[in-house]
């Protein structure tokens, strides 16, 4: 039987979610949004993967590679649960343009649920980076709000920003 399209990417996505759920415990694993595209971001991700583990840095997914892979995802799911931190804690923090980490992440789903809602907000992608789509939405966003217009997520913003996605419920 012959290895389809569809399983390929099916089996690429689950390299990519274990992955992702692994570089929240090992921040020198890049993050990875699955896609299910082996593209350079994932050889990236599996590349410093095998370089944490003392594995031979291929970038691609060999079965030892997948194999450790699967051993410490699920050593991560014995961890008792961490308390995710989603904005830094310093209240100087402020996350600009070229960005990229989980917290963009959050910001962008936020904006793009409140764009569900309203018709007058951007859709925004879920990339994990803070590129020139999020800056324009989080503009909006802020002059919606009486914020001033930066296009930077500081504290003021990102309290705006979680109580208005607390409002969608």
């Amino acid at each position: 039987m012959a290895y389809t399209q569809a399983q390929k990417k099916a089996h690429i996505l689950e390299l990519q979610k274990y992955l992702n759920a692994i570089s929240y415990d090992h921040p020198e694993i890049p993050c990875v949004i699955p896609t299910g595209v082996y593209d350079q971001k994932t050889q990236d991700a599996v590349r410093a993967f095998q370089k944490f583990c003392h594995l031979t840095e291929t970038g691609e997914t060999n079965q030892a590679t997948w194999d450790k892979i699967v051993s410490v995802y699920r050593e991560d799911l014995d961890m008792p649960p961490q308390p995710l931190e989603a904005f830094p804690v310093k209240k100087n923090t402020v996350l600009r343009p070229g960005a990229h980490c989980f917290t963009i992440s959050v910001i962008q789903a936020i904006l793009f649920a409140l764009s569900q809602k309203y018709s007058n907000l951007p859709t925004v992608r879920l990339t994990g980076s803070y590129d020139a789509d999020t800056v324009r939405a989080v503009q909006l966003f802020q002059k919606m709000c009486a914020l001033p217009v930066t296009g930077d997520v500081d504290c003021a913003t990102w309290n705006m920003l979680a109580q208005a996605g607390c409002d969608l419920r």
